[in-house]
């Protein structure tokens, strides 16, 4: 049965008036909040005049006219707000589907950039699956780009335990596959290195050689030290890794590269390069192909997919843990690293 109110053609002048004014109300209301985020204030605004078209009951029908209507007047009033008729529309969808759920959910999406938001609402998501990447966004700070492919790999239905950061299935046979997953680590424990303050790269380096049977037993079984800063030459130019093993086990070189800041894709790029300096120069006739381990201070497991998706070189990308925590960590080494460095490794 249809509400009465879809049949109307148009709405009273008065009518209009007070849901003009309600509507202002609400924005001015919103615009003028004390310590509160520009974001946070957008999707509070957005979420209120979702309530305001859903309490009148704005529907499809005359709601369209009244809609395009209202969109203009407020354009006028706050031009760069993004009070088109569409997002108003998506508005009231947005109060519509959060208005029952619970206050954690709530608190999850209004924190959202507005366009996270829409994908997400796009997606009929259940309130769980919603909740899920809504905290990983704002915890990994993922663009909307990466909420997208997260959103399509289904993510939120994957145990923690399934997202390792490499792509050894695919370059792996799957004996092998299964051996290096067993033996290398997603995370390391550096908490060894004693360290009170933050260092460079480089710095880190020399502590772990310092170190270096306490980080081979950290790194796994069968791991042998073949050196550090270790050279490689082609087409007249030289490249050097920063920590080269042989592991026993894999019976291969596996090449470590030590970043202090988080992951980038381009890390991926410079070690698929040294893999295959490696197998064409290092590699003895009998040793498997070579593997890599960028090891950094953070990573997000959705960036590291996509930037591993069509390698074919055995690369995993793992963290690290150290006694200086790494939020405090990553601008402070940065900071030195600017100095200390001089350019590019």
């Amino acid at each position: 049965m249809k509400n009465r109110n879809e049949n109307r053609l148009e709405i009273g002048a008065d009518e209009y008036s007070s849901l003009l004014s309600t509507a202002v109300a609400q924005v001015d209301a919103a615009r003028s909040a004390v310590a509160v985020s520009v974001n946070t204030t957008a999707i509070s605004t957005y979420w209120n005049l979702g309530k305001l078209l859903h309490d009148r009951k704005i529907a499809s029908g005359y709601g369209g006219r009244v809609v395009k209507r209202l969109s203009a007047d407020l354009g006028r009033r706050y031009p760069d707000m993004g009070f088109s008729p569409r997002n108003l529309w998506n508005m009231k969808l947005f109060y519509e589907r959060y208005a029952k759920s619970g206050k954690k959910l709530l608190q999850a999406v209004a924190v959202l950039r507005w366009g996270h938001n829409l994908l997400l609402l796009n997606k009929k998501l259940s309130d769980d699956e919603t909740l899920f990447y809504a905290t990983e966004c704002v915890k990994k700070g993922w663009s909307r780009e990466l909420l997208l492919n997260a959103v399509k790999m289904h993510l939120s239905e994957k145990s923690p335990s399934a997202t390792r950061s490499n792509n050894f299935t695919v370059s792996l046979p799957e004996d092998r596959a299964a051996v290096a997953n067993e033996l290398l680590n997603d995370r390391y424990n550096l908490g060894f290195l004693g360290l009170a303050e933050p260092v460079a790269e480089r710095e880190l380096e020399r502590r772990l050689i310092e170190k270096i049977q306490t980080f081979m037993l950290e790194l796994g079984k069968g791991f042998a030290f073949i050196g550090n800063q270790y050279r490689l030459e082609a087409n007249g130019k030289e490249y050097f890794i920063d920590l080269l093993f042989h592991n026993r086990i894999l019976d291969c070189l596996v090449a470590v590269d030590l970043k202090i800041g988080e992951f980038r894709s381009e890390y991926v790029g410079k070690m698929n390069l040294y893999l295959s300096l490696l197998d064409k120069t290092e590699r003895l006739k009998n040793e498997n192909p070579s593997i890599g381990i960028i090891l950094c201070a953070e990573k997000d497991h959705i960036e590291v997919e996509l930037a591993l998706q069509d390698v074919r070189k055995p690369i995993a990308v793992s963290d690290y843990e150290l006694i200086v925590p790494k939020h405090q960590l990553q601008q402070l080494m940065l900071d030195e690293l600017a100095i200390a460095r001089g350019g590019n490794k």
